[in-house]
């Protein structure tokens, strides 16, 4: 019998996982200031694209400010995943840092992309990057703090170079990037064993581990993976493989699969379920 009235039908399970996911990602900040660190031993798995990928989705979903700053030693390439509005580097801001003093004059120095991420690039000479050291980090993270609730740090590859101890000891969470591959995972593992053994229990238990398809078929089983990394971390992600994410170029969301557009919400979603959390870390 009809009544009348407009009907309505039941949200699917799809759109209310969604929901809750995007409600997970737009998380308030509790301290005001989050900070994630995203890592791999190995080079050539996707670091840098997981970290302009997870700032992107961040940012298109909250209305505070995340910004992505690359603190590799030698030349890092986060600065080539957005269009670039500036010469400015990370540098070039530790230089002028004493001076900044509002909100206007940080965004001088970053690139943002469509989805509102800015991005703090790298020097392009390793010669100059090569002297960006613990206190280097510490006086640039201590600047942004003031004017960005999010930042996510691409961290160079391996885990003694200078920038890394003030790193992790600064870090809120760490993300964990390795490609779907038994090397891969190895070095994945002894990361986190590393971790455990040099005073960073929490930062590994506490952990996303992102498995990264960077080629599109693999003889590895993804779910062998992923009950390992479980049992270890918080949380899992599979990124599947995607035309447009090989490409090496600007990250783009509306380019990427339906299905890598869902992982990296996941992603957003896992980091997000920590913004709430009061850090006792050292700040």
């Amino acid at each position: 019998m009809l009544s009348g009235k407009r009907f309505i039908p039941a949200e699917s399970a799809a759109e209310m996982e969604r929901r809750t996911l995007i409600a997970h990602a737009q998380t308030p900040v509790a301290n005001g200031h989050h900070r994630i660190a995203v890592m791999s031993l190995k080079g050539g798995v996707g670091k840098t694209t997981t970290t302009a990928a997870l700032g992107n989705t961040l940012a298109s979903l909250r209305g505070d400010r995340v910004i992505a700053i690359d603190a590799n030693p030698d030349r890092g390439t986060l600065g080539l995943k957005v269009r670039s509005e500036t010469a400015a580097t990370i540098r070039t801001l530790l230089a002028e840092a004493p001076h900044i003093a509002r909100y206007a004059e940080a965004r001088a120095f970053t690139s943002q992309s469509p989805a509102r991420l800015e991005v703090l690039a790298s020097d392009t000479d390793p010669a100059v990057s090569e002297a960006f050291g613990a206190e280097d980090y510490r006086t640039v993270t201590g600047l942004i703090e003031r004017y960005y609730s999010i930042c996510i740090t691409d961290c160079g590859t391996g885990l003694l170079h200078g920038a890394m101890g003030a790193t992790l000891e600064l870090a809120d969470q760490i993300v964990l990037v390795t490609m779907v591959a038994v090397d891969g995972a190895n070095s994945a593992g002894a990361t986190l064993d590393w971790l455990n053994a040099h005073g960073h229990a929490d930062l590994a238990r506490n952990a996303i581990v992102v498995l990264n398809a960077v080629e599109p078929k693999t003889e590895v089983d993804l779910t062998l993976l992923e009950r390992h990394f479980a049992a270890r971390c918080r949380a899992v992600i599979r990124v599947p493989y995607d035309p447009h994410l090989k490409e090496g170029a600007e990250v783009d969301l509306t380019r990427l699969r339906p299905a890598t557009r869902g992982a990296y919400l996941r992603l957003a979603a896992a980091a997000g379920q920590a913004f709430g959390l009061h850090s006792s870390r050292s700040r």
